[in-house]
């Protein structure tokens, strides 16, 4: 993942703490906010405004707002401050999104995102009954990642393929994440920052889950 490990150090906080269920609460509402602005930017941007720009242009200004976004909700104390960091991910990820989000049946796109909310919970809920298991998958979690996404760039850009096997091994490690990031987001200080902070890493997964579930619901279609 592209995060630091700067929020998941810490162990001690100046800020006040929040009972759990304020807690849970508070990441609730902050992923929430994500998937609400990211469906009305889906319901309110034009796919044809979208594909008119550029995709070099696209591509680049996503991934800068999202390594801006990221830096600052990992380096800041500040809840305000980290949810604005949060909004530079989400804001750029609803503009990528629309175009790939009409290119599927609406029904089949209901579907992925029951089955994402529903993997979502399941996860979390795992997260919660098994803490060590799930820390302890952090670097196999990432080392199949990245290792899967160099061969899904070999497949697609020297081959000119793409592969169903592939979305379920992606769809499986983001599983992975996010029990691991619930299970890092219950082992810091329980502070309205770190809420803000734990959301935006499971946004990152549950987004990530849902598309290689629409890939994958789509390629049955």
């Amino acid at each position: 993942m592209l995060e630091t490990d700067v929020v998941w150090n810490r162990r001690t906080a100046d800020a006040p703490i929040l009972s759990e269920r304020a807690y849970n609460l508070s990441i609730g509402l902050v992923l929430l906010w994500g998937f609400a602005v990211n469906y009305i930017t889906v319901q309110s941007i034009p796919v044809e405004a979208i594909l008119a720009l550029p995709s070099w242009g696209l591509m680049i200004g996503y991934f800068v707002s999202c390594l801006i976004g990221i830096s600052v909700y990992t380096k800041s104390d500040n809840p305000a401050v980290s949810f604005l960091g949060y909004n530079f991910v989400v804001l750029p990820m609803g503009v990528v999104l629309t175009p790939f989000i009409y290119s599927f049946d609406p029904e089949i796109v209901s579907q992925a995102m029951m089955m994402t909310s529903g993997f979502t919970g399941l996860m979390m809920c795992m997260g919660t009954l098994y803490p060590k298991f799930f820390l302890s998958l952090g670097r196999t979690l990432f080392f199949s990642l990245i290792g899967v996404i160099i061969v899904e760039m070999i497949m697609g850009f020297v081959f000119g393929v793409s592969s169903s096997i592939i979305d379920w091994v992606v769809a499986l490690i983001f599983c992975g994440y996010i029990g691991f990031d619930w299970a890092r987001a219950n082992q810091i200080p329980r502070t309205l920052d770190n809420a803000v902070d734990s959301a935006a890493s499971l946004y990152i997964d549950i987004i990530n889950l849902f598309i290689r579930i629409l890939s994958i619901l789509g390629r049955r279609d």
